[in-house]
């Protein structure tokens, strides 16, 4: 059991019993996951330097939503330090940790836990992900930045709270199905405090939308090959720079829009790196700024071998 590449199951988890620091992602589907590969990248890095870490290994699990509870008690119980929470879990184990820090309170979804005593203390480290991403990728800080942001599910509601919090200068949201996207809104009005809020169509978007935005795909438009776009680029206003969270393919439509229109811009890989990283300070106390190198590194060689 001490491979980390198999997808593990809750058989796997009820027999466990492997000595030492272990750490998890859990999803279903899971086996596409490419945070092993990139945490214990991480993890054996560290260990050359600081010992401890050779104990320290990072797993995958593949639990269905039914068994997400029993999943989480049993691996309290077995002592795992850390879970990373991909689809469907980080909204489902919201209201099943025993408590929920700031950074995930407001999104209403978790995607990092750390092993307290009295229960799983949920994180969320996506916004910071998204936040590093853009500035170190296209050198785009949310403060003060117009931001255009496409989708209503728990990608944009992540990155909506972040700009909102980081107070950029107005967020418009396009999304094709009304009732999200007004509830969405809803969701995101407290924490506007003045700055400009609005909803939109992405086939109709308005005239007076801001030039040099930032714009983020937030929508899953671009994992396949005849996906539309999410927007038709060039009906808005020329924009700053164009970040699409998804980085498998590495080339979405809308990048490739971009670069036609000759646009910076960047696909989400960046972005998984650095809530990872993130979520490993949470589990270490190693800043993240320490292992994000060493993850992309590891990340872009598993992609490559996918």
């Amino acid at each position: 059991m001490s491979a980390p590449d198999p997808v593990l199951t809750l058989r796997d988890l009820e027999a466990w019993s492997r000595p030492g620091v272990s750490l998890a992602v859990v999803g279903s589907p899971i086996g596409h996951s490419i945070s092993p590969p990139m945490h214990n990248a991480a993890l054996a890095a560290l260990a050359r330097t600081q010992p401890a870490f050779a104990a320290w290994q990072y797993f995958r699990f593949e639990i269905p939503p039914a068994d997400l509870p029993r999943a989480l008690a049993l691996f309290h119980a077995k002592k795992f330090r850390g879970l990373n929470l991909t689809v469907p879990h980080k909204v489902l184990a919201f209201d099943q940790v025993a408590a929920v820090a700031d950074t995930a309170r407001a999104v209403g979804a978790v995607n990092t836990l750390l092993w307290t005593e009295r229960g799983w203390l949920g994180h969320n480290t996506d916004g910071y992900g998204i936040a590093t991403a853009l500035r170190l990728d296209l050198g785009c800080d949310l403060a003060g930045t117009d931001v255009i942001l496409l989708g209503a599910g728990g990608a944009a509601r992540s990155a909506a709270v972040e700009c909102l919090n980081r107070r950029c200068a107005s967020l418009s949201l396009a999304n094709r199905t009304r009732e999200n996207l007004d509830a969405l809104l809803t969701l995101l009005a407290p924490l506007a405090r003045g700055i400009p809020l609005r909803g939109f169509a992405p086939s109709a978007p308005p005239a007076d939308l801001p030039a040099g935005a930032v714009v983020i795909n937030a929508t899953s438009a671009g994992l396949r090959a005849d996906d539309p776009l999410p927007i038709d680029l060039p009906r808005l206003p020329r924009p700053a720079s164009v970040c699409d969270m998804i980085y498998n393919p590495p080339q979405t439509p809308l990048l490739r829009a971009a670069a036609l229109l000759g646009v910076p811009h960047a696909n989400g890989l960046s972005m998984l790196v650095h809530q990872g990283a993130k979520a490993l300070e949470i589990w270490s106390e190693i800043p993240a700024g320490q292992t994000a190198s060493i993850m992309a590194t590891a990340a872009r060689a598993a992609l490559q071998r996918k």
